[in-house]
Parts: C-alpha cells; structure tokens; sequence
C-alpha cells in the first residue's frame, strides 16, 4: 500500500526511507508486546531507538517499524526489505523512551496504543491514520518486465534469508539466489534459545550437542530454498556476523539483573526468592558471555571466516545441512545448484584452509551421490580485491558485498554515516550521493573492476556477482553491467526494479 494525502495530514517527522510502502497501526515498544498484540489479533507498528536480532520476532507479527537510528543498511532496514514491510529508520527528531514506553517529537508525546502512520517510500511519518491506496503492478508492466527479460545480459538473483522470501522473489522474476544470509534463520523464538546456549557453551562437545539440534531446522530451510528455486542456483553464506549479535542486550540484561537483587532484598516469600536467585545465575553467564565477547568494532573483529577458522564445527554443521537438503531435494527428481559463500575473506591462504576442511564434509555427506555444488567468497575487503587473482584459485564463483566494501574504503560507519553527516556532505557537494545506495565509481567501483580483472585473468570460469544492497539500483546495475558481472542481487521487491534496470544497461552498452 501507498499513502493516498488529502492534506489533512499530521506529519511528525521525517527519516530515511528504508523500505517502500506504508502502514498504519498501533504503536508498541517492544517485540515481546507486537507478539501479544499479535495474540490479540492487534496490529502493531514496532517503534525501537534501534533493532536488534532479538527484535526479529516482534517484527515479525509488525506492520512497519519505525526507529529512532539507523541508516540504509541497518539491522531495521535490511529486514523489513527482505520481509516486505514499510520501515521509516534514523529518524534523528524522534525521541524514542523505552522505560517510559513513549516517543517524542517536539512537544508531542505518544505511547503505546497511539496510532500512527509509516510511509516507507517518503521517509515521512505522521500522527493518527492516513488513507492508503493499494499499488499493483499492470498489464503492462508485466509486458514491459518481459521484454526486459529478452533483453538483458545481467542475470537477476534475490537477497532472501528464509524460504518464504525466496517465494516472493521468485513471483517477482529473480533468477536464483545470490545471498542467504543463514544468521537470519536462527532468529526464530525455538532457535534463538538452541544458539544462545550453543554460543555460551564452553566446551567442544557441549558446543557439538546444540548444533545438532540446530543441523535439522537448517536441512528444512535449505530444502526449501532448493525447492522454490529449482533449476536455479542458490548462494548461502556461512555464518557472518559477530556471536555476541546473537546475545540479548547488554543493557536490558544488567536491568533485570538490578531488578531481580532488589526483588529478592525486599521478599518474604522463599519461593519467590529462590526463583529470583536461579534467574540471577542464568543472567550472571549471559552477562559474563556478553563481557567477554565484547569488541571494539565488531564489524572489523571476530566474525566471518575468522568464525569459520577457529570454530569450524560451525560451518561443518551448515555445509553438512547445505549437501544434506540438496540430496534430498535431488531425490525428488528437482535439478538444484547450491552455491557456498565463505564471508570476510581478506587473505587467500584463510579461504584455501576453509574449503579443504569443508570439501571434506560436503564429500562425505555426499557419498556415492555426485551433489554439484560450488564454493566462492564474498568480496567485501578492500586487500580482497587487491589480490583477488589468488583468491580465484581458492573460489568458484565472487560475489561483492559492497555495504562491507563501502565502509571499509571510505572509512565510514554505515548507520553513523547516514544518521549524522551523509545528508550534509551530499548537500555541499562533497559527495554526489549516497555510497551506501550507490556504488560510489570512482573508489568502491576502481576496487571491483580490479578484482573482476584479476579474478577472471587467473579463473576464467569464475562467476562473479553482486549482493549488497545497492544491487537494486539502477545507477549501480549499469555500472555493474559496464564491468562485466553475470549478474545483481537484490531484495525480493526489488527483482522487478533490477530486471528494467539491467535491459536499459544493455541497451545503453550498444549505443
């Protein structure tokens, strides 16, 4: 849907515009209430200072999100693309009070219960209920996209985290998967539990015990994925993100710890004490777990491949699901290509130590069966692409995550970037847009047509993509074209967007 204005509107503020569409809802404060109201049969719109991957469920059962935080890239605005809802992040005038359960703009002040409305397609929103109007696609749109499609060179893929969203990317034309970010699929009420108590074991065999209960929820996700996108090929990406992200948050937990002690201080009831006491204990390891997995800067720290190398009966669990779902699916008579992507990969030597020890797992679950499957890397460090021709010995197939790549050229943090100064810079001229939107040409852009060059020169098989979240800009998917890549990936909404883009890109390439 898309806000039909009659200029009546009460407009309360303005951030960034995350995620198209619009919503009008309820406003609640917590993803543990979005999940009542959804009980309830409510609708919510979820309001945070930020989300977190302990906010997944609540966003869920929500119509929208609003934050106060944020940028383009944001844990919010990557989310609800990949879901499909409306999402309004970084919205500096608001002020958004957990304890208080309010949000403020100015000298209004509303809380839960209240109503109001998120364009995600302005950035805009406003106070009480505004009409919608549904948007559908044409006739001739439909005929338009199909003429593209005769078109165009760049192949189409689909960034989708579960199952359902490689459905709505395949309804909308996506050729396969370019990105499944497999952390996404732990978040789940069940799997959060099982990889919390996997991430704070503190033994191997301990560690071993929760993954096997994580390796069948994975086989059913990659099963299907397989499905949905038969005679296509599927890209997964191994555990990327820092541990300590799967973690509740430190905050929340030192607060309910302060609560509990009070509590037990002022009870009479030993029951209630000795309750108090076993919950204190089991936050007390959290805390301590949370503590000692604390980084600097996180997203230059313990994660990725450096996960995969110190804790690789991590990946041997996903690889082991990855070749698992795709004998079953074959089983059925469906031909699939499943495709591993290694994260973070800076060092050649990092991504040759990782798939020896990974081939070995898919061989062996594999047996006798001849399971085609590839392993490739995500180009996302700058030394990467400077040394992308030893890299390609070690890889399949490349596939640019240029939100990483952006931030680690310019030295820009993502959702600091946009929250605090890109507005700025953009209006003095300093830069022409948004590099977290657009792949920026002249730097960002230099790095990839050098790893193009270098990877292709030493593999010439080698197929190389892109996944990050400019993969649905125009702009960006003719550069992508120029360059020589097989093919952009781009959140499911956005298939249809790509697909124009990269038939305009091929006519272009002829003039």
């Amino acid at each position: 849907p898309q806000i039909k204005k009659n200029g009546k509107e009460v407009r309360l503020g303005k951030g960034l515009a995350a995620s198209p569409g619009a919503a009008v809802s309820m406003i609640v404060f917590t993803s543990e209430k979005a999940v009542e109201f959804d009980k309830e049969k409510k609708k919510c719109i979820l309001v945070r200072p930020e989300t977190t991957a302990d906010d997944v469920r609540g966003m869920s059962v929500s119509e929208g999100f609003l934050t106060q935080k944020g940028g383009m890239t944001s844990h919010a605005a990557v989310v609800a693309r990949a879901m499909g809802k409306p999402a309004v992040v970084g919205a500096e005038t608001l002020n958004v009070s957990l304890k208080e359960e309010s949000l403020t703009v100015g000298n209004i002040t509303l809380r839960e219960g209240d109503i109001v409305t998120v364009d995600g397609t302005s950035g805009e929103f406003f106070m009480g209920s505004v009409d919608l109007e549904v948007s559908k696609i044409t006739d001739e749109a439909l005929t338009l996209l199909g003429w593209a499609d005769k078109i165009r060179k760049l192949g189409v893929r689909a960034n989708a985290n579960t199952p359902e969203e490689a459905i709505i990317a395949r309804e909308n034309g996506a050729e396969g998967i370019g990105l499944a970010r497999t952390e996404r699929m732990f978040l789940g009420n069940d799997r959060i539990t099982i990889m919390r108590s996997m991430i704070m074991s503190t033994s191997l065999p301990e560690r071993l015990k929760y993954l096997d209960l994580l390796l069948p929820m994975q086989i059913h996700d990659f099963v299907e994925f397989f499905r949905t996108m038969e005679g296509y090929p599927v890209i997964i990406r191994l555990l990327d993100p820092p541990l300590h992200e799967f973690l509740p948050n430190k905050e929340e937990i030192m607060n309910e710890m302060f609560g509990l002690k009070l509590k037990i201080t002022k009870s009479s009831d030993n029951f209630e004490i000795d309750s108090s006491i076993a919950r204190l204990s089991e936050l007390n390891r959290i805390f301590q777990t949370i503590k000692n997995l604390e980084e600097f800067n996180p997203m230059l720290g313990f994660r990725g491949c450096r996960l995969g190398l110190l804790y690789p009966e991590i990946y041997e669990m996903q690889v082991r699901a990855i070749i698992t779902a795709a004998k079953r699916v074959r089983e059925e008579g469906r031909t699939i290509y499943p495709e591993i992507m290694i994260p973070l990969v800076g060092v050649d030597n990092e991504l040759r130590i990782i798939r020896k020890r990974l081939e070995k797992v898919a061989k062996e679950v594999s047996g006798t069966e001849d399971v085609p499957y590839k392993f490739g890397t995500m180009i996302e460090i700058p030394r990467a692409c400077l040394t992308a021709d030893k890299i390609a010995q070690e890889a399949d197939f490349f596939s640019f995550g240029t939100n990483d790549l952006t931030q680690m050229t310019f030295g820009y943090s993502r959702d600091d970037a946009e929250g605090k100064f890109m507005a700025a810079y953009i209006g003095e001229g300093i830069l022409p847009y948004d590099p977290f939107t657009t792949v920026d040409e002249e730097g960002v852009g230099e790095l990839m047509k050098m790893a193009v060059k270098k990877g292709k020169t030493t593999k010439k098989t080698l197929e190389v993509g892109i996944c990050g979240e400019q993969g649905g800009d125009p702009q960006t998917v003719e550069f992508c074209n120029r360059i020589g890549l097989d093919y952009v990936s781009a959140s499911p909404l956005r298939i249809p967007i790509a697909r124009l883009s990269a038939a305009r890109a091929a006519i272009g390439s002829r003039k």
